[in-house]
């Protein structure tokens, strides 16, 4: 050990004591803190891991094992042309309209297999920001004038940050094509027609699975939600019967997997857990015994779990502790947040946009949030701001993309979320001022 790495474990060593030494026991606000950082990991354990992040994993490893390198490359790739690349990947987030989570095993996958910078991170916003069901619902709310913002912006954002992305990281993109260049195209066992079918399968049980109630019943909306459990037992019967004909996969897995696709459909909303459970057993079951090809596609989806699943929890538990969970405390006050972003003033939208950054918003709670906010005195041009960092960002969201990105990229990303959220929110203060400003 050398005097230099002797020093650093000697400062952290006091650094850890002179911790527990001061450590706040006894102290109500710091006790709550920390229930609800437990009690906010024990919501998204519940809430999320199963419905949400299972499946994601799953799409993620297919990616990753049977979706071709060269079709990636094609559409989303450093040599792709920009308006197809940008064009499939703010589509494609569209379409998922996941959480800012659930979003990052995709964009892992596809990064992974060759996806360029610029339309890879154009993809990890627009997921969670282009949400369709959450523009509707936020100009329902919030006012069409708000809602209207909110849809420019993320479209907006999602475009301008994958090209910043890629012209700030352009000589790595550079060499990114030269070593894929030099990568020989692998030959798919099946048609691309058939690939589509079993992702289009697993995107199917990931949307319809986490379809959020309208905030009013009626419309196309409020239909799907009625009948959501049936469609994902559908799109899982369907992932079954692609399986059987067109991979080397074990029957009896295909069988357990088949009980929850129909759980799903019979009995999903009383019991959506055992469903999914169910159905993610017998997936695991169906790969592991099958062949090579299907194993790799487990072991794929297993590291991008192993990957992924402890830096959320570790996210989410910091989160909860600092911010707390809508309606109760965490360490630092909601009557902080509240007063420091009235006016429009840009401070006011640059602190909206930072902890919006920081918080973690499961689809659509943003609205009834930002709603109370606002009946306390929130902005309309910070509100803004926290409605496009908001959803896109989150303290487990940036930990994961450090881990895959890293460091410098990671924090080249938030700070362009962050920097735009808050400059437009100040642009939209200063066109629609507040009422008797």
């Amino acid at each position: 050990m050398t005097r230099g790495q002797g020093f650093r474990r000697l400062a952290w060593i006091v650094t850890g004591f002179l911790a527990a030494w001061w450590l706040p026991v006894g102290n109500p606000r710091f006790e709550e803190g920390i229930l609800e950082g437990l009690a906010l990991v024990r919501w998204y354990a519940r809430e999320h891991v199963l419905l949400c992040l299972v499946p994601a994993f799953f799409i993620a490893g297919g990616i990753a094992t049977f979706v071709g390198q060269a079709s990636v490359m094609r559409w989303l790739g450093p040599k792709a042309p920009k308006a197809v690349a940008y064009g499939v990947a703010s589509v494609s987030g569209t379409i998922l309209a996941v959480c800012s989570c659930t979003i990052l095993p995709l964009f892992s996958g596809i990064y992974r297999m060759g996806a360029g910078l610029g339309p890879a991170t154009a993809f990890l916003y627009s997921g969670p920001a282009i949400n369709v069901l959450a523009i509707v619902l936020t100009a329902r709310v919030l006012g069409l004038e708000m809602g209207a913002a909110r849809a420019v912006g993320a479209i907006a954002f999602s475009l301008l940050i994958g090209l910043l992305m890629h012209f700030l990281f352009r000589h790595e993109e550079q060499e990114q094509k030269r070593a894929m260049a030099a990568v020989p195209a692998e030959p798919s066992a099946r048609s691309l027609g058939k690939d589509t079918v079993v992702m289009a399968a697993l995107v199917g049980v990931l949307v319809f699975a986490n379809w959020a109630r309208p905030e009013q019943d009626g419309g196309l909306f409020s239909l799907i939600h009625g009948v959501k459990w049936f469609l994902t037992g559908i799109c899982g019967l369907g992932l079954g019967a692609a399986l059987a004909a067109w991979f080397p996969v074990g029957r009896w897995g295909l069988v357990v997997g088949a009980l929850g696709a129909v759980l799903a459909a019979l009995v999903g909303p009383a019991m959506p857990e055992i469903a999914v459970l169910s159905g993610s057993v017998g997936l695991v079951l169906a790969l592991g015994t099958g062949g090579s090809e299907a194993r790799q596609w487990l072991t794929s989806t297993w590291e991008f779990a192993g990957q992924i699943l402890p830096l959320l929890l570790a996210g989410v538990l910091v989160a909860g502790m600092l911010l707390g969970r809508p309606g109760h405390e965490g360490w630092i006050p909601s009557a902080w947040v509240a007063g420091a972003v009235g006016g429009n003033s840009l401070g006011a939208n640059l602190f909206a946009a930072v902890a919006g950054a920081f918080m973690y918003f499961a689809t659509l709670t943003e609205i009834p949030i930002l709603d109370g906010l606002m009946a306390a005195g929130m902005g309309k041009g910070p509100a803004l701001a926290l409605l496009l960092a908001g959803p896109a960002l989150s303290l487990p969201n940036m930990l994961v993309i450090r881990s895959v990105l890293g460091t410098r990229k990671a924090v080249t990303f938030v700070l362009l979320v962050v920097v735009m959220a808050a400059a437009s929110g100040l642009l939209y203060g200063t066109l629609f001022p507040e009422q008797g400003a």
